[in-house]
Parts: structure tokens; C-alpha cells; sequence
């Protein structure tokens, strides 16, 4: 007996698996755009750590604590963007001990290639379906993500990547 996959239309799946599936496309998408722009090596999980250096730079344990993983969790990934050029760590003025993990030129280039996929991808939406509908849109993604007790962490950028 053969397997033959049926035909689903995106209409009849449930907001909160269209949102999913969406969120995974949009991600590898955008992705793909930033790796195009001379970033191959990024990684959709790096920008958990990333949105928390755009403005300001933290240590490896308020990294951890922000991000809601052990300071060992945090370090490694750390470790990880330094080796790809995207951070660095710089004593504190008054404290050499004290470390601050802060982007390189590299890593404010992925940042402004990420915010320039993501504003090109936007147009692209509002140009197909206006203003209004995008507006809406938004509104109901906002709201699923209320609804399953998601919203404080949005507003705050605690986030977490995604285990599974």
C-alpha cells in the first residue's frame, strides 16, 4: 500500500498551528535572507541571546537570568557567537573581573540584516494584503499569544528558543 499525503487548504487549520507553521517558515525565511546578506554560520537560536545585547551589555549571569537558562547554558552560547565574531566580552571600567558581553561590528550587522529582512517581508504583506489586515493580524497573534500566558514574556524579551 503506498502512502499518498492528502491536500489541506490553510483556511481549515486551527490559528494556533497556522501560527506555528508560519513562525517556522517566516524564521527559515528570514534566516536564509540574513545567511545571504554574509552570515551563514547564524543561527535562528542565536537570536534569543542577541535581542538581549542590542541595547545594552549584560554579564554571562544576567544573560542567564534574563533568559530564563543556567549560567552554563548561557556561557556556552556565548562561546559559541564569540567563535563566530558576533560578541565579545570586555572588562568592566571599574572591575576588570566583572565581564560584559557586548556585539561586534559582525554581530550589529546581523542584527540591522535581521531588521531589514523582517521590514522587506512586512512590505511584501502589506503591499499584498494593506494595512488594516496586517493590523489585524497582528492583533489576533497577540492575542493567541495572551491566551496561552505568553504576553509578559513578549513585552519583556524573555522568550525562550524553542527545546523541541
Amino acid at each position: 500500500m503506498t502512502f499518498t499525503a492528502q491536500s489541506i487548504e490553510p483556511e481549515s487549520i486551527d490559528l494556533a498551528t497556522l501560527a506555528t507553521l508560519a513562525g517556522d517558515l517566516s524564521s527559515e525565511y528570514l534566516l536564509q535572507r540574513i545567511r545571504e546578506r554574509g552570515h551563514p554560520f547564524v543561527r535562528t537560536a542565536h537570536g534569543y541571546l542577541i535581542q538581549h545585547l542590542v541595547a545594552g551589555s549584560p554579564t554571562v549571569t544576567e544573560l542567564a537570568s534574563r533568559m530564563g537558562v543556567t549560567q552554563q547554558a548561557a556561557s556556552k552560547s556565548v562561546v559559541e557567537l564569540e567563535t563566530l565574531g558576533l560578541v565579545q566580552r570586555e572588562g568592566e571600567a571599574g572591575d576588570q573581573r566583572v565581564r560584559r558581553v557586548t556585539l561586534t561590528d559582525a554581530g550589529r550587522e546581523v542584527v540591522e540584516s535581521g531588521r531589514a529582512a523582517r521590514a522587506h517581508l512586512e512590505a511584501k504583506l502589506v503591499e499584498a494584503l494593506g494595512d488594516d489586515v496586517i493590523a489585524t493580524a497582528k492583533g489576533a497573534l497577540a492575542a493567541l499569544i495572551d491566551a496561552v500566558g505568553g504576553i509578559d514574556d513578549l513585552r519583556g524579551r524573555r522568550v525562550r528558543a524553542r527545546t523541541v
